[in-house]
């Protein structure tokens, strides 16, 4: 008897090659390439990134995630992945379509993540900076003034949220750059090989790496938002932004892939700035993940479930709360769960659940 799952599984893992492969020649293009062409091709590779970053980008979470439900939902309960899947899905159809649309401009996914993430939003507040010099040709001031105030409300949304609904609402609800990637392909990790936990080893390096990419985040940010108050620093403020930008585009996006590729698909919430600080935050929200409701059978599902090798099982066992500042709520130890012991909350979550 064929597996129901004959098709979905490998059809999911080709359209994440197919993201990342042209993620990677459109992106290059787009990056490397634009700039030193004439007018006429770096206008057409410009639309073409535009377009596959936010049209094909919704479209493949849209296939992805019906494709990921398909493959898990036979084998466990899908309650919050499913909340996660939507919440993406509307994430992509609002930054990626609607917004783009109503404001004419195709790229406002740079403003769709908050400080200390990019500094993007600065760099457009300052007339001399390389992206502000490159995009008010194109976007003019009611374009640029238009972009920060999605960027604003953006922010708001994330602070507001993440303080209601911990680490959850942006990393596994709303993040367009590694997060939704991670729960709509959930089933695909890794694309070569076997799937892997993370090792003692490796966790306390990242768990030092995630502080010095904040660090670095938190260098950038301050470095722009001195520019903006008038003071004078030393050094060349477009070779600031080429450095940043080479940052993203290796320690970050390719980064990024390579864990995908190789690893899962949280590789990189382990040290992602923005998570590191977020998950500052879930600690004020009361972030955590309970694990008293029922009987623990100490079976490991959570812990096998868990995409960010944490030791839920331990805690489990004696009824003690998981507070990790590594979770990001995506609930795949909750749906995991065979006697429904564990569930996610939040001080919030918990006052409305009581009312």
């Amino acid at each position: 008897m064929k597996s129901k799952n004959t098709f979905e599984l490998p059809l999911l893992k080709t359209i994440l090659w197919v993201y990342i492969i042209m993620c990677v020649i459109i992106a290059g293009l787009n990056y490397g390439y634009a700039s030193k062409a004439p007018a006429s091709v770096s206008a057409l590779i410009r639309w073409i990134w535009e377009f596959y970053e936010n049209w094909i980008k919704t479209l493949f979470i849209f296939i992805g995630s019906i494709l990921t439900l398909r493959i898990i939902g036979s084998s466990q309960r899908t309650t919050l992945r499913k909340m996660n899947l939507m919440g993406f899905i509307i994430a992509a159809l609002v930054v990626h379509i609607v917004a783009p649309l109503l404001l004419h401009n195709g790229e406002l996914y740079f403003f769709a993540m908050p400080l200390p993430w990019t500094t993007t939003p600065l760099q457009l507040l300052n007339s001399e900076s390389s992206f502000y010099l490159s995009r008010f040709p194109v976007w003019g001031l009611s374009g640029i003034t238009f972009a920060l105030i999605f960027y604003v409300c953006i922010s708001a949304l994330v602070i507001v949220g993440t303080l209601l609904f911990g680490r959850r609402w942006q990393c596994s609800t709303l993040c367009l750059f590694n997060g939704f990637i991670s729960e709509v392909f959930a089933p695909a990790f890794p694309l070569v090989g076997k799937a892997k936990k993370m090792k003692s080893k490796a966790l306390n390096f990242f768990s030092i790496l995630r502080w010095i990419f904040l660090v670095i985040a938190l260098f950038f940010t301050f470095y722009w938002l001195l520019l903006l108050g008038g003071i004078s620093l030393p050094g060349d403020i477009h070779l600031m932004s080429k450095i940043e930008n080479y940052k993203y585009l290796s320690s970050e996006l390719l980064t990024a892939m390579f864990f995908w590729i190789a690893f899962t698909g949280r590789g990189y919430c382990y040290y992602c700035p923005l998570g590191t600080m977020l998950s500052l935050l879930g600690k004020v929200a009361g972030q955590k993940i309970i694990t008293n409701n029922a009987n623990c059978l100490q079976c490991t599902q959570c812990n096998t479930a868990c995409p960010m090798s944490i030791d839920i099982k331990i805690n489990a066992k004696n009824g003690d709360p998981v507070t990790s500042s590594r979770c990001v709520g995506c609930g795949h130890c909750v749906d995991a769960c065979p006697t429904r012991n564990l569930s996610y909350s939040t001080t919030f979550l918990k006052k409305i659940s009581h009312n």
